[in-house]
């Protein structure tokens, strides 16, 4: 009976974490989600402890990442049954990190709260990582709006997340000592710790790294196609959405200094339609109207199919197939945009055979991407959940940041409101603002505070205009990345080593 009450306590503190994160957004239960976890690592029967943590897991990731039962099931052919199964089977891999977690805690006997952080960290390091890595749901993103999201601009989203897992940890350790072991002595110490590093928290969230310079805005318009994903790819279809597209250009020209259409706006290979771009690109000039047009590109050198953005009616770098003013995906997802071991996949199921998956990428630090002589740090929609990338490829001219999408894949579901929380945490983390277009939703524009300054409703035919201020100033983040925190972790635990040490030696000592 114990033992089912802890796999209880497991599955549902692993539901509940997934309410801290948007849509729902209560940042409280992320705490709770994680004192359920570490409860439940700490359980003194290691086969307990580790089966707890997969159901906790299982609870966390199948619900998190339901959306893309989505993709799967409506536009990758698959039945309902083998979405789900792989659904379930992509969050059983995902279980093996906080296993990971529990399997350390339990080799160490962990006690220091600030222990478990650090072993927390070295997990979601290696889950953002291998197999390219898929650091979706790292509990950082959900404090953005609380009031310790001033950790963000120093030691990034995965500071915020070791802050939320050691924060956790000492609110486990003070319950534990005060009901267990009933030192209240020790409890107020565990009280005092956290009552100052959140009040430092709090104070961190004051501190300005950046400030706007208004003098630079420009007046941006962000067009929301609202193309239907199943209509978006059929040939039949192409000739209805160029007229979408054009129309709502055309209601903007002259009016707005930059015009940004989502990811792959145009679904047709861009090297088919030149002539529309080169009409495009001198009725923008005309207009003094620049335009962004996410694209299909093939490098016709390489042969590389691209995930693209270029400009239209930039006179500095007027359209062209060959401009240098191209920016290319570079972090690809993988079965949606590429598939591993292709020839041994593509001939077992449709989901392996999605419109489009079969891009190739693009480098990982690229020039910065120029329009109406601001520079801009793009993101095509998976890459902006890599923080150290997108901080790779902010320069010293960066002015914005820039993220186009088309989260049409994931209907209305949970996903888009993630992907729009990681895309907030980017521009808080590097002190630049942020402008995201997508063709269904959620098209905004955020400031350098990571708070959103406009937004267009979800599947509706629209545009969205902001005036928007670039930003002067670098971040702590935006300089030294997460060497500040992997740092930080590597000096605890050499410290805690050291103290383990000195605690043995003292020991020997008393029983001689």
């Amino acid at each position: 009976m114990k033992n089912l009450f802890i796999y209880f306590i497991a599955f549902f503190s692993g539901l509940l974490g997934v309410f801290a994160f948007s849509p729902f957004d209560y940042w409280g239960l992320a705490y709770v989600s994680l004192l359920g976890l570490i409860y439940v690592a700490k359980t003194p029967k290691k086969s307990t402890a580790l089966l707890g943590t997969f159901l906790w897991s299982m609870g966390f990731f199948c619900f998190g990442v339901s959306w893309l039962n989505v993709s799967i099931h409506q536009f990758g052919g698959a039945s309902l049954g083998v979405s789900y199964l792989l659904v379930g089977l992509l969050s059983a891999y995902l279980a093996l990190y906080p296993m990971l977690f529990t399997y350390f805690v339990q080799r160490f006997q962990v006690k220091s709260a600030v222990i478990f952080a650090v072993i927390w960290t070295f997990t979601e390091f290696l889950r953002g990582w291998v197999f390219t890595g898929f650091p979706w749901l790292q509990f950082g993103y959900t404090q953005i709006d609380s009031p310790f999201s001033g950790i963000a601009p120093i030691f990034g989203v995965s500071g915020l997340t070791f802050f939320t897992v050691w924060a956790s940890a000492v609110i486990f350790n003070s319950v534990f000592v005060l009901f267990k072991q009933k030192n209240i002595k020790l409890f107020a110490a565990n009280v005092l710790l956290l009552a100052t590093v959140c009040g430092l928290s709090g104070y961190a969230q004051k501190i300005t790294f950046v400030k706007s310079v208004e003098d630079n805005s420009l007046k941006v318009t962000l067009v929301q196609g609202n193309i239907e994903q199943n209509l978006k790819w059929n040939p039949e279809y192409l000739y209805s959405t160029l007229e979408i597209y054009q129309k709502l250009i055309a209601e903007n020209l002259g009016k707005s200094d930059l015009i940004i259409l989502p990811e792959s706006a145009l679904p047709t290979l861009e090297n088919s339609i030149v002539p529309f771009f080169d009409t495009l690109d001198r009725v923008a000039q005309e207009n003094n109207t620049e335009i962004m047009i996410g694209t299909v590109y093939q490098d016709e050198q390489s042969g590389k199919l691209l995930n693209s953005i270029v400009t239209a009616g930039n006179s500095d770098f007027p359209y062209r197939l060959d401009t240098t003013n191209r920016y290319n995906k570079h972090h690809l997802v993988p079965f949606g945009e590429y598939v591993p071991l292709e020839n041994l996949l593509r001939p077992l199921n449709s989901v392996f055979n999605l419109p489009m998956s079969a891009f190739q990428s693009g480098e990982a630090v690229q020039p910065s991407f120029m329009a109406k002589k601001r520079a801009f740090s793009p993101a095509i929609c998976y890459e902006i959940i890599f923080g150290e990338q997108v901080r790779e490829n902010l320069k010293k001219e960066t002015d914005y940041l820039l993220t186009i999408s088309n989260d049409a894949w994931f209907g209305d579901s949970i996903g888009p409101w993630q992907h729009l929380q990681m895309a907030r945490m980017r521009a808080l983390e590097l002190g630049k603002p942020l402008i995201r277009a997508t063709n269904t939703g959620i098209s905004v524009f955020i400031s350098s505070m990571g708070e959103i300054l406009a937004q267009a409703p979800q599947f509706v035919e629209t545009t969205l205009t902001h005036k928007i201020a670039p930003t002067e100033g670098k971040t702590p983040y935006s300089v030294l990345g997460n060497l500040p925190l992997y740092g930080l972790s590597l000096l605890f635990l050499l410290l805690h080593g050291m103290m383990a040490f000195v605690r043995q030696r003292m020991n020997l000592s008393q029983k001689q």
